[in-house]
């Protein structure tokens, strides 16, 4: 009996507010912040009394009325962090290249001399150096110039205050999938690290909400994808144009792909708001702050050591197992065949039907614990499943080429085509996070379930696109 009215009372007043929403409509809490801002403005009026001011221009809000205009807002949203991806992208090569340069051309050699004057076994040798080592190397050498890039002009936007008038512009759009605004800013968070767009979740909120960003982030490319996606748009998709048009369609094609990953942001975010995560968007009560003039040494403290070095050293700590895995599957037999081969051949029919092949799914398998090794443990495994020789440094080894050219004749002669490119690129875009990632989303959740959910949706809808994608692609092909 008791069960029976406790179940009457919560249908009663279950219906009870139902009502109550209707009666007040769908702006309510836009007409309750406005009711309250109102008030709060007629009180100062007649409590306050200011000294005459000059007439002047405010130039706070002439800015404001450009960057949170409803035609301006959007296209200067995507310039300004287009020219930081860019600044991103072409000012990480030099050092980049620098820090590998020491890593491998120095560091490398001296290691090994030294493993071979100690007589340290060849298995030995092989994990330590070759695997985890140059796993390590290539963290080091391909994520800490993006981040040391990114993150202080990030900052300084953030400090500026531009980032609140990206999640104001934004605001409209994920309300209406039944998301949060400051998704937006997360989501902004996620292109330099998923891990450091799951931390910066905390700024929301409702739990549900909350939830909703956290399992779309990856939908963002963090900069451990930057380098797949620029190479692999240069090789095949600017190889597909005219010479003179290679640079700008290879660039487009990586906007294309970031953009893409802001419409899969929306479109999960709304799919989860009318299923699993049913519910309003809640209230986004935002007051823009003053734009403020940058302030340099602690913005660079901020982005440097808060950032930077803390998500560095986590990729660190799980690159260097994927780095001895790196190693034992190219150097471990079975029956005369090494472990990578025997898994390339048993899954290049399924990889097949999505236009990738079995050295791509072994490569994303090996490099769950950071995206930054995806590319030079494509070109390893590919040259041992093709058996080439004088490329690289031995079998198991990971390398990436110094040559663009170089690279494109290596993937070629692994049964590379434009499909292959466009679907990696996609793939590189709708797989799960890398581990890192993983842990910080439990580490938030406290939640295996959703945990698993964030995992597997990308990797299910990665299958998805590029099975219609080369199924159309085919289909087309054979016209």
């Amino acid at each position: 009996m008791v069960a029976k009215e406790k179940i009457k009372n919560r249908e009663a007043i279950l219906s009870t507010a139902n009502n109550q929403r209707w009666e007040v409509g769908e702006n309510f809490h836009d007409t309750l912040m406005e009711s309250i801002y109102s008030n709060a403005s007629a009180i100062a009026k007649r409590s306050v009394t200011l000294p005459a001011q000059k007439e002047t221009i405010n130039w706070e809000k002439t800015l404001d009325k450009i960057l949170t205009s409803r035609y301006l807002g959007f296209p200067i949203m995507f310039l300004i962090l287009g020219v930081v991806f860019w600044l991103t992208i072409e000012g990480a090569n030099v050092p980049s290249a620098m820090i590998a340069s020491f890593f491998l051309d120095t560091i490398h050699p001296i290691l090994k001399s030294l493993s071979a004057s100690i007589g340290l076994p060849f298995w030995a040798d092989g994990v330590l150096i070759d695997g985890a080592y140059l796993a390590m190397a290539w963290v080091i050498s391909v994520m800490l110039p993006p981040m040391a890039i990114f993150f202080p002009l990030f900052t300084l936007l953030e400090d500026f205050g531009y980032l609140p008038r990206v999640s104001f512009n934004m605001d409209g759009l994920y309300r209406k999938v039944g998301a949060h605004g400051k998704q937006a800013l997360t989501m902004a968070m996620g292109f330099g690290c998923n891990a450091a767009g799951i931390v910066a979740t905390r700024v929301i909120d409702s739990p549900r909400e909350k939830l909703i960003a956290i399992i779309t982030n990856n939908f963002s490319l963090c900069n451990g994808r930057w380098p797949t996606q620029i190479l692999i748009a240069v090789i095949f998709i600017g190889a597909a144009v005219p010479a003179y048009l290679a640079g700008i369609v290879s660039a487009l094609a990586v906007v294309f792909i970031a953009v893409l990953g802001i419409v899969f942001s929306l479109l999960v975010s709304w799919g989860l708001s009318k299923s699993v995560l049913k519910g309003e968007a809640s209230a986004f009560s935002l007051e823009l702050p003053p734009y403020r003039p940058p302030r340099i040494l602690q913005t660079l403290y901020t982005s440097l050591i808060d950032r930077t070095i803390f998500v560095l050293w986590r990729a660190i700590i799980f690159a260097i197992p994927a780095g001895v895995v790196i190693w034992l599957v190219g150097n471990i037999t079975i029956g005369g065949e090494t472990i990578a081969n025997i898994f390339i051949d048993w899954s290049n029919p399924f990889a097949f039907i999505l236009g990738l092949n079995g050295v791509i799914l072994l490569a994303y398998i090996i490099a769950i614990p950071a995206n930054e090794i995806v590319i030079p443990t494509i070109l390893m495994l590919t040259v041992m499943s093709l058996g080439l020789s004088g490329v690289g440094e031995g079998a198991g080894v990971m390398f990436e080429l110094d040559s663009i050219a170089a690279t494109e004749e290596i993937l070629v002669a692994g049964g590379w085509t434009l499909l292959t490119g466009i679907n990696l690129m996609l793939f590189s875009l709708l797989h799960n996070p890398c581990s890192t990632t993983i842990y910080t989303i439990f580490k938030e959740t406290k939640s295996v379930k959703w945990t698993l959910v964030s995992t597997f949706l990308p990797i299910l809808m990665g299958i998805i696109v590029t099975f219609f994608v080369a199924q159309i692609w085919r289909l087309i092909a054979s016209i």
